[in-house]
């Protein structure tokens, strides 16, 4: 089996959506900490199982854009774009109902946004 890199632009979007998914969650699963720094989580003394909870979700990032990457199918793209799109509301949620860091929340808001829109457009045939 070897690489796909796709040559419609549409399907470049969505490509790039997986693979920086991917990158996400191996950030995730490998650094942990550096990860909960950036999002101004904190590990409580003597409970290490919240890294496991960062690790376990790391690796779900990182296999689902891995599968989107090597399958290449829009109907794997649908899915990605809505988990990320069902993730943006639900970050609008607690921007509104909990009051969080603005900034970072904002940021990530956008990055969400991003990363949902770009394949769903490929997937419903928009680009």
């Amino acid at each position: 089996m070897e690489l796909y890199f796709p040559t419609d632009l549409g399907e470049r979007f969505a490509y790039c959506s997986a693979a920086f998914t991917a990158l996400i969650g191996l950030i995730a699963m490998f650094a942990p900490g550096y990860t909960y720094r950036f999002l101004k989580l904190q590990v409580r003394e003597g409970r290490p199982e919240a890294y496991a909870e960062g690790r376990s979700a790391g690796g779900f990032y990182l296999g689902f854009g891995l599968v989107a990457i090597l399958l290449a199918q829009p109907m794997i793209y649908l899915a990605l774009g809505a988990s990320f799109a069902v993730a943006a509301f639900g970050r609008i949620l607690s921007m509104m109902s909990d009051r969080g860091s603005v900034i970072v929340n904002t940021l990530l808001l956008v990055v969400q946004a991003v990363l949902a829109a770009l394949p769903l457009l490929y997937g419903l045939g928009y680009i």
